[in-house]
């Protein structure tokens, strides 16, 4: 979505658990007629059938099949593949395999002999790679290549590099300056065209001209893994270049602040804070007190999704004075659930698939920072939650000071809090790092960096002074 600037749906995105349950569904309503249900045909066929549903009204389908080759989860989806060829024709199919290219540190020789096992998989399933894509540190050279050529059974020139480069963005223009995109259109016999790299270009170059430095804490509960988080860690970006900032992030996980192991004064050492989604009590507290010393020191703050639901506990417990305030997902035996259950959740039983989940409407509330930022008097924003802010406690927190500066259409449902006592300090119920793109950051996360920097620089200023 972020490199083709286009919005996917549900059907983009197949998992194992998904044909599983359809074709045991199917089973069950008699579908098969008493057939004997089976890998192959059954589970193989469903996973064409909607591989077909998501070609429809395109005219090249992009499907990656994850994990790696040889894995036993991933053969059904091999063979599924192994299959299309058959059916579509050689000519409207094609396969690229991406794999290790290492290199020996001590020499710099490149070592493809994981890649070629790999290719020698991929043929005893039937699947002979059309194009490979040796994924390594550095561009390989024309041995190596020569070498993947030969005992992967392909053309030289259907040999490609994709090596380390400082922004993936590059990543399009290192294949391209390769001849792949010329490859490609002539072996799926596509319409020529001139591609047009200027707005591309323009991107890459914010990036490489976005000089100064931004410090950005991400306090959250996954932050061991940084892509738990990959598109907030992209949406900073987006906004960081933008504006001529070079975003550093920091991930932070809050259960420190919990064990002692962490000082909160540290959250001095950052430009702002950010505050992502989660589920679950682990972490919550640190996150909790996290938010309160961002809100009482003016330190730029900005919550996401279970961000925006700890941003109204911590308020509700030390501005509005409600002792043991909480969420009930937190803690159901709570004097003050100030974040409960959505009303129409209390009567689900499976959890799986069943949130407020996807594109919804909000409503900005005139003269406030969220109307400011996004310039509009409604948005689309991607939810996915099933708590929301307590209606019993609106009025409390807004006689306090909070203010609820984004609704659902209907008005019933709280999606943006604000504390404007603050420079910037803003939660949102949906995720807007979703709709962020290189070429056009989400206003919220732009405004939230612009702060962020403002706050760099007025340090820097004060230093120089002093």
């Amino acid at each position: 979505e972020r490199f083709l600037d286009i919005t996917t749906s549900r059907k983009n995105n197949i998992t194992t658990g998904q044909i599983y349950a359809e074709v045991i569904a199917r089973e069950r309503r008699g579908d098969y007629l008493g057939q004997c249900v089976q890998i192959v045909p059954h589970v193989t066929d469903e996973i064409k059938r909607r591989i077909r549903e998501a070609s429809e009204g395109v005219d090249v389908l992009i499907v990656e099949v994850g994990g790696t080759v040889g894995d036993i989860e991933g053969q059904p989806f091999l063979e599924a593949i192994r299959q299309m060829r058959l059916e579509e024709g050689v000519e409207n199919t094609l396969f690229v395999h991406v794999a290790l290219v290492l290199t020996l540190k001590a020499t710099g020789e490149f070592k493809t002999k994981a890649l070629q096992h790999s290719v020698n998989t991929l043929r005893a399933l039937g699947i002979q790679p059309d194009i490979i894509v040796a994924r390594s540190d550095k561009p390989i050279d024309q041995e190596a290549r020569r070498k993947i050529a030969l005992f992967g059974t392909i053309s030289e020139k259907a040999v490609f590099s994709s090596h380390d480069v400082d922004c993936v963005y590059k990543v399009p223009v290192v294949l391209e300056k390769q001849g792949m995109g010329d490859y490609l259109v002539t072996r799926l016999a596509l319409a020529e065209a001139n591609p047009d790299w200027r707005e591309w270009n323009h991107v890459l170059n914010l990036y490489d001209n976005a000089v100064f430095p931004v410090k950005i804490a991400v306090c959250g509960k996954y932050t061991k893994l940084a892509d738990s988080y990959v598109s907030v860690k992209e949406a900073l970006q987006h906004a960081g270049v933008n504006i001529g900032a070079h975003v550093e992030i920091d991930w932070v996980n809050t259960e420190e602040f919990e064990n002692g192991s962490r000082s909160l004064e540290t959250l001095h050492g950052y430009d702002g804070v950010l505050v992502p989604g989660g589920f679950g009590r682990r972490g919550t507290e640190g996150m909790i007190e996290c938010i309160r010393f961002c809100r009482t020191n003016d330190i730029p703050f900005l919550g996401i999704c279970f961000g925006l639901q700890l941003s109204i506990v911590e308020f509700a417990r030390n501005v509005c004075g409600l002792a043991g305030a909480n969420s009930t997902e937190l803690n159901p035996e709570t004097p003050h659930p100030v974040i409960d259950l959505m009303p129409e959740q209390r009567r689900v039983s499976c959890l799986g698939g069943t949130m407020r989940l996807g594109a919804l409407t909000v409503k900005l509330i005139k003269d406030t920072l969220a109307h400011r930022l996004y310039g509009a008097d409604e948005i689309r924003q991607r939810h996915r939650h099933r708590y929301e802010v307590n209606h019993t406690y609106w009025e409390t927190l807004q006689k306090n000071g909070l203010v609820f500066s984004g609704f659902s259409p209907e008005g019933d449902r709280v999606e943006i809090i604000e504390y404007p006592v603050n420079r910037f300090f803003l939660a949102t119920q949906f995720h807007p790092e979703y709709l962020s793109r290189p070429n056009r950051p989400d206003p919220a996360y732009l405004g939230f960096v612009k702060a962020a920097m403002e706050r760099r620089k007025t340090l820097k200023a004060a230093e120089a002074v002093a």
